[in-house]
C-alpha cells in the first residue's frame, strides 16, 4: 500500500485561502459572510481574501453545474481525433471551430497515435453517429476519430485537490 503525505500548501496560500477554495469547491452559493463565519473571519478581510484569489488566477470562475441527463444528454463521449499536420493558421481555425461547438466541453491535446481527445455530450448513438460525418470530420485537419463511449460515471468533479500528496 502506497503511504503519502499532503505536500505544503503553496507559499502564496495561507490555511484560511486553503478552506476558503475548499469551501467555494463545494458549494460555490455560499454568500460571503458564511464563508468568513466557516473560515473564522469577519465579512470584509473574507471578501478581501476571495478577491485575491480571483485577481491571482486561483478561481477562475463560479459556475452552476447542470445535470446534462435532465437536458437529455444520456450519453458522454471521449472522442480521439487524428489529425494532418496543420499551418499555425489551420490550427487556430480548429481551436476557434471547437470552441464554438457546445456539444464538445474539452479538447485537449494529447502524445501517442492520435493527436486530441474531445469530451462530447450526446443525447444517443444515433445523434452521435451524425455528429462524427457532420461537425468532427469536417473539422479542419481531422482525418479520423475514434470514440469511447462511457456506460456509467464512478466519479465525476470539477473540484481540485489543493495540495498534492507525495509517496515517499
Amino acid at each position: 500500500m502506497a503511504r503519502f503525505k499532503d505536500t505544503a500548501i503553496p507559499a502564496a496560500l495561507d490555511a484560511i485561502d486553503i478552506k476558503i477554495l475548499d469551501l467555494m469547491q463545494k458549494d460555490a452559493s455560499l454568500s460571503t459572510g458564511e464563508l468568513a463565519e466557516r473560515v473564522g473571519l469577519s465579512q470584509s478581510p473574507c471578501w478581501r481574501r476571495i478577491q485575491r484569489l480571483r485577481e491571482e488566477g486561483y478561481i477562475k470562475s463560479v459556475v452552476a453545474v447542470v445535470d446534462h441527463e435532465k437536458l437529455g444528454f444520456k450519453m458522454q463521449i471521449f472522442a480521439q481525433v487524428k489529425m494532418t499536420t496543420l499551418t499555425e493558421a489551420e490550427r487556430a481555425n480548429f481551436y476557434k471551430a471547437i470552441n464554438s461547438i457546445p456539444e464538445i466541453l474539452e479538447c485537449w491535446t494529447v502524445f501517442g497515435e492520435m493527436d486530441a481527445m474531445m469530451k462530447i455530450l450526446a443525447p444517443d448513438v444515433t445523434w452521435y453517429q451524425d455528429f462524427i460525418f457532420s461537425v468532427l470530420l469536417k473539422l479542419p485537419g481531422v482525418i479520423d476519430v475514434r470514440s469511447i463511449v462511457t456506460l456509467s460515471a464512478q466519479k465525476s468533479t470539477m473540484a481540485v485537490p489543493l495540495t498534492a500528496r507525495q509517496f515517499r
